[in-house]
């Protein structure tokens, strides 16, 4: 691999505040169980130089097997992990790879066979990541883990889907409506209500979120027993249907639910709520209607000026406690496409930023605290690139540029 020389540049974002209105993946406050993810950390900008990748031979059983050390082409991103602002794991097609200075040099650990589709981490030590043998692979997706930093990486099984995964501790997880208590050696089915649209997500073994759709409306349900029983919790009559359902949570009384609507134009109309209270109030954090595809998720006709992030389609949605979360969007017919938004106050205001960036690939984050983050934006011909900030998304600087990816 050619050593590649970064530049860097500063982006500067301007604050605009506007009224919220949400939805978000499935699982605690974006599923942030780990505490590490919600301590602050210092950043120290990396110097530009040439960076290469070199490959970790195995140096036990659990390493891959018999890598031979050559150096790795990292192309695109398809997944990452933050531990601390300066610690993190990336995935992409046949590589992970962690790095430990901020972005600036990245160190392949693992060479799987097939496409990193997840990773989550509970802290620096210990990761996991999710492959499928392929982009369009439904099934047949391995389960990969590290208790050591990534130093060895070891097969632990099969996942049962490609929902949203994340720990709670070593050995319990949970995926949709899935759980494991033997760090995903085997997985148990747990009771979802039916009519169940999109992903459900389990807090833990006892608190779960559920959206279920019915004639021109759709309910958020809520169970505290592990899914024997649901309780509504917010129902909305809606014109656009609900057709996918993306949840996460930063705690048992905590849930951003982000309802995907239609799509039509290259456009696509969401919804995104938060509670937390267990589902007594709700704040609206974005209601994004479009031309080409409707209103928003639970709203009218009629319904134009919610509040969102600019944008004609969601990005990710990483939540970091129940009073801040940062989220993605994105305009497919715009020479930039990938525009970001925040709040700080659970929802009531919208910060956004000003600035879009390049990339018509799948955009991805990842945030230590409400200060520090990580902000990939990916291309299907051209390098990904990974920009941070210290100060909240206000400016963002690029620290690295990948490779180009492997031509289909």
């Amino acid at each position: 691999m050619k050593k590649k020389t970064i530049g860097r540049i500063s982006l500067v974002l301007g604050l605009s505040i506007s009224i919220l209105a949400g939805c978000q993946q499935t699982g605690d406050s974006e599923k942030q169980p780990t505490k590490q993810e919600e301590q602050s950390a210092s950043h120290q900008e990396g110097a530009n130089r040439p960076q290469t990748a070199t490959t970790t031979p195995p140096s036990s059983p659990s390493s891959p097997q018999d890598q031979a050390q050559e150096k790795v082409s990292l192309g695109k991103v398809t997944a990452v992990r933050i531990a601390d602002f300066q610690s993190g794991w990336i995935g992409g097609d046949g590589w992970i790879a962690k790095t430990d200075d901020g972005g600036n040099r990245w160190k392949v650990q693992y060479q799987p066979k097939g496409i990193v589709k997840q990773l989550f981490a509970l802290n620096n030590r210990q990761a996991w990541a999710v492959v499928a043998k392929s982009a369009e692979t439904q099934s047949a997706l391995s389960l990969i883990r590290t208790e050591d930093e990534g130093q060895n990486w070891s097969v632990v099984g099969e996942m049962p889907n490609q929902d949203f995964l994340h720990f709670v501790s070593g050995q319990e997880a949970f995926s949709g409506r899935w759980s494991t208590t033997n760090g995903g050696k085997t997985w148990t089915k747990l009771p979802v209500p039916p009519g169940t649209v999109g992903e459900p997500y389990f807090h833990d073994r006892a608190v779960g979120w559920a959206v279920t759709k019915g004639q021109d409306a759709f309910q958020v349900r809520r169970t505290t027993d592990g899914g024997k029983s649901w309780s509504v919790v917010m129902s909305k009559k809606t014109v656009s249907p609900v057709n996918g359902v993306l949840i996460r949570s930063a705690g048992p009384q905590d849930a951003w639910i982000e309802c995907i609507g239609d799509t039509g134009m290259t456009q696509t109309s969401y919804s995104l709520f938060h509670t937390a209270d267990g589902g007594k109030s709700w704040q609206t954090v974005i209601a994004k209607s479009t031309a080409g595809a409707g209103p928003a998720p639970g709203f009218p006709m009629d319904y134009k000026n919610g509040p969102d992030i600019g944008g004609s389609s969601p990005g990710p949605l990483y939540v970091i406690n129940s009073k801040e979360a940062f989220m993605g969007a994105q305009c497919m017919a715009c020479d930039k496409p990938n525009t970001i938004g925040w709040t700080l106050d659970g929802g009531k205001t919208l910060g956004k930023g000003t600035i879009p960036l390049e990339g018509y690939g799948e955009e991805l984050l990842a945030f230590a605290d409400a200060k520090h983050g990580w902000w990939f934006v990916t291309d299907h011909e051209k390098p990904s690139l990974m920009y941070a900030t210290s100060d909240g998304g206000k400016h963002w600087n690029l620290v690295h540029t990948f490779d180009p990816p492997k031509k289909q």
